[in-house]
């Protein structure tokens, strides 16, 4: 298997060479500027990002995904769901999205929202789980 990422953070990409080597290709950045190269992925995995992020970059990150999914690929993404006890806490910023505290702006969202904005992109499966909070699993593949 060959694996590539996104890390924002410098500290965790050298932490990812300590451990993996130059097994992993890592590209510092953050997701708002993908594509950073033009292969095709059999599968993709976005682990609890997703509502971190503005409309306008949740619909980019999920196109620039699906765009770079091989045909019958999968793209399988966490996020935050409306059960979660923090949900309608802090400054209501837009729909379905508080700043909880500064800087931690976070999108909850319910099954409509996840239909909404995957269901364009081979949505099949809304699973909830629990990652020391509510979240849905979300999975969707390329036809």
């Amino acid at each position: 298997m060959t694996v590539s990422g996104i890390e924002i953070s410098k500290t965790a990409i050298q932490l990812a060479k300590k451990h993996y080597g130059n097994e992993v290709t890592i590209f510092h950045g953050s997701v708002t500027k993908m594509p950073f190269d033009g292969n095709k992925y059999d599968g993709i995995f976005c682990y609890a990002l997703i509502h971190l992020l503005d409309s306008k970059e949740r619909k980019k990150l999920i196109q620039d995904c699906y765009n770079q999914l091989t045909e019958n690929g999968f793209m399988v993404f966490t996020a935050i769901n409306k059960n979660a006890s923090q949900f309608g806490q802090g400054e209501l910023i837009g729909k379905d999205r508080y700043e909880t505290h500064k800087g931690a702006r976070i999108f909850y969202y319910d099954r409509e929202s996840v239909k909404t904005e995957f269901e364009k992109f081979g949505l099949f499966e809304i699973t909830e789980v629990d990652e020391n909070q509510p979240m849905y699993l979300i999975i969707c593949k390329k036809k």
